[in-house]
């Protein structure tokens, strides 16, 4: 059960990252009537979408990135603790 929740928590690390980028993003964005005004906020409107999906895979990669390195490093400390740990016919 411990893996397979170290698994999840790994798997689901690029879905939150994506998600608190686009959350930020749109924090951070004022509205497009704010902006440029009534008059061009249809154009407006159209780019923002482009510029959150542009945060959302940076987001995405970002957590990619973190959670390959974190596994990369929990594989290689579980496999340094098994080769450290004496089989049942060596004497400690």
């Amino acid at each position: 059960m411990k893996v397979f929740l170290r698994h999840l928590v790994l798997c689901a690390l690029p879905i939150l990252f994506a998600a608190g980028s686009g959350y930020y993003f749109t924090t951070i964005q004022g509205s497009c009537g704010a902006m440029v005004g009534a008059l061009f906020s249809g154009k407006c409107a159209g780019r923002q979408r482009q510029y959150q999906t542009k945060f959302q895979l940076a987001g995405a990669a970002a957590g990619i990135l973190i959670a390959a390195t974190l596994g990369t490093w929990l594989e290689h400390r579980r496999r340094r603790a098994v080769q450290e740990t004496p089989s049942e016919g060596e004497p400690s």
